[in-house]
């Protein structure tokens, strides 16, 4: 029957690809009933891509990236904005590279109080942060957003000193151990898909 199938979908904040296929995915599940696992997978961006960093005009004040490095994140930008601007969302370049442990450690404490406090999480985490107006590096920030989503964030600060990270840590790993490179990835069945452009492929399979 669609729907019975459950859908792993493995994310992380500070991926603008990741911003985008939200909505999509929510839709899709909410569309064929399925279940949609959402967990964090944390990119090492300077392992490919290089390291930057940048200051408030927007000027690179640091930096470790070839000229093949820098063409790929130019482009990487121009056409998630490019997508964005056809749904209403904003995405703005990235200052530096983020350590978005902390942010995943929020996604997984969110979960644990139910679907919706999940959604609204990561919907104010994504949306703030790629407007430039979140620090998800800040353990205070990311409680007050889990307490806006719904949460009881009490005992959101102990979780985030040990538990939460290697938990976020092991998700990482165990993801890469089915061949998980990037995000977003959608895993079904053991089978992996990477990218946004699979989701008709993950929607038809669902129907079937």
């Amino acid at each position: 029957m669609p729907g019975t199938q459950g859908v792993s979908i493995y994310i992380d904040f500070k991926s603008p690809y990741a911003y985008l296929a939200k909505d999509p995915a929510e839709a899709l599940a909410r569309d064929l009933g399925a279940t949609l696992d959402w967990l964090p997978y944390i990119l090492d961006i300077p392992s490919f891509l290089g390291s930057a960093r940048l200051d408030k005009q927007g000027n690179v004040v640091e930096e470790n990236r070839n000229a093949h490095q820098w063409r790929r994140v130019k482009y990487s930008y121009m056409d998630c904005r490019r997508q964005a601007h056809k749904r209403g969302l904003v995405i703005r370049g990235t200052q530096k590279i983020w350590d978005s442990t902390l942010a995943a450690t929020g996604l997984l404490y969110a979960k644990r109080q139910g679907e919706s406090v999940r959604r609204r999480y990561t919907d104010l985490t994504f949306e703030r942060f790629w407007k430039r107006e979140l620090d998800i590096e800040d353990t205070a920030t990311i409680a007050s957003v889990l307490r806006e989503a719904g949460a009881d964030a009490a005992g959101f600060a102990a979780y985030a000193t040990e538990d939460g990270p290697r938990e976020v840590s092991r998700i990482s790993r165990d993801a890469e151990a089915m061949g998980v490179f990037g995000v977003p990835s959608f895993v079904i069945d053991g089978e992996l898909f990477w990218g946004n452009e699979h989701l008709p492929d993950i929607r038809a399979r669902l129907a079937d």
